[in-house]
């Protein structure tokens, strides 16, 4: 009974740290410090192993290494306090002492889900089905998956998706698919990373800073959604990670995990791809869907180059409306009378971008730079298209200049 009033004791005692000692910005401090430390995910998997091995003193002294240094890993406590207990009794669930805590249930709720992405990790040989097509100078894609509780990162080289790192994540209180302000839920979409903003000026509660998304996007807005100020932030100073299921709608990662994802972000260039549950596909899957798109926008640009409204018109949705709610017949006049008069068109696109809308394998996101020549004069313009699936046919659901 003794060993069980300590293992209680110290896990509770787990559950109500104190703030670290740091006067100024100390979520800051510490995600800076915490780069030089073991990774404390990895060393919570290493008990895990040496737990599952019976080899639980050595589980218990590798727990004690994790605590002390990361004593704001509240997690990590509850680990520890189940493996002081299980020297009385079996312990058969995540915070084996009794009671109905809330705090007890979200920190379970933790360790399932951490565990849980150790087994379902990507396969290198795959890649998310929503990113079809970076621009060159898009050198990381963010992908964020809700189901798993996971921001997965990947690097791109020449054009190819290679997994580069993956992160815990909170999301939404009420879960994912944000429709309105204060719903308490995070948006599915493809956003851009639109901002950074350092935790010296924020709160502490948002950690050692922030990363804003454009949240609603073109395709929110048109659909009703509203909302704003839905970021990337860290943690407050006193804890180390929040539940899955904690924020007000933001994706909410470790301060030493922001610290690094920062790192590699580029303002207004960074996509944040934000699914319920991530797709992945094999690379013959990924290249078909990838030409598929390539071929609808070059015909695309073809037919504008006919300037024939009839074959241009072909192309839209009887449901398309532009950013000023301009339907089909009066968008596709409005081109064709900036074309009036204009002999031998030639459209160039470039820097081009794909992707699948997330949770939905019939719409297409595609953004690029359309530089248009009429003999020696050019005109250039960024465009961003949805594409929508109808039957058998892909047409444009929604068009703007960006």
């Amino acid at each position: 009974m003794h060993v069980v009033r300590i293992g209680a004791a110290v896990l509770l005692a787990g559950l109500a740290l104190a703030r670290p000692a740091v006067a100024v910005s100390p979520a800051v401090a510490s995600a800076a410090a915490a780069l030089s430390k073991p990774d404390p995910e990895a060393m919570l998997i290493d008990v895990y192993k040496e737990l599952g091995a019976n080899h639980l003193r050595l589980a218990l002294s590798k727990a004690d290494r994790l605590v002390e240094l990361y004593p704001n890993f509240r997690l990590g406590h509850l680990i520890r306090g189940d493996l002081l207990l299980m020297h009385t009794f079996p312990v058969a669930t995540f915070g084996a002492v009794s009671g109905q805590d809330e705090r007890l249930k979200n920190l379970r709720e933790e360790a399932m889900v951490r565990l849980k992405s150790l087994r379902e990790r990507p396969d290198p040989n795959l890649v998310p089905r929503s990113i079809l097509q970076l621009r060159p100078d898009q050198k990381h894609a963010l992908v964020v998956d809700a189901k798993r509780s996971r921001l997965y990162v990947y690097e791109n080289r020449n054009g190819e998706l290679k997994f580069a790192a993956d992160y815990y994540i909170s999301q939404g209180k009420l879960g994912v698919n944000k429709f309105k302000e204060g719903d308490q839920k995070t948006p599915i979409g493809v956003y851009y990373i639109t901002g950074r903003l350092s935790g010296e000026r924020l709160p502490d509660f948002y950690g050692s800073g922030a990363l804003p998304i454009n949240y609603p996007n073109e395709w929110d807005k048109v659909n009703g959604r509203s909302g704003s100020g839905i970021w990337l932030h860290g943690t407050p100073s006193d804890s180390y990670s929040r539940p899955p299921l904690s924020s007000d709608g933001c994706v909410v990662l470790t301060n030493p995990d922001l610290y690094r994802i920062s790192t590699s972000v580029e303002i207004g260039k960074t996509p944040v791809v934000i699914s319920e549950n991530v797709e992945f596909v094999n690379k013959t899957k990924w290249e078909n869907d990838r030409s598929m798109a390539a071929r609808l926008l070059d015909n695309w640009r073809r037919d504008l180059e006919t300037m024939d409204g009839g074959r241009i018109l072909n192309h839209y949705s009887r449901q398309f409306r532009s950013d000023h709610n301009e339907n089909r017949d009066g968008w596709v006049a409005k081109q064709q009378q900036s074309l009036h008069g204009v002999r031998d068109l030639s459209v160039v696109l470039r820097d081009v971008t794909h992707f699948l809308y997330p949770g939905r394998d019939d719409m297409l996101v595609s953004t690029f730079t359309q530089d248009s020549f009429v003999g020696k004069s050019r005109s250039s313009l960024r465009k961003r298209q949805y594409w929508a699936r109808e039957g058998t046919t892909w047409r444009i659901v929604f068009e703007t200049n960006i």
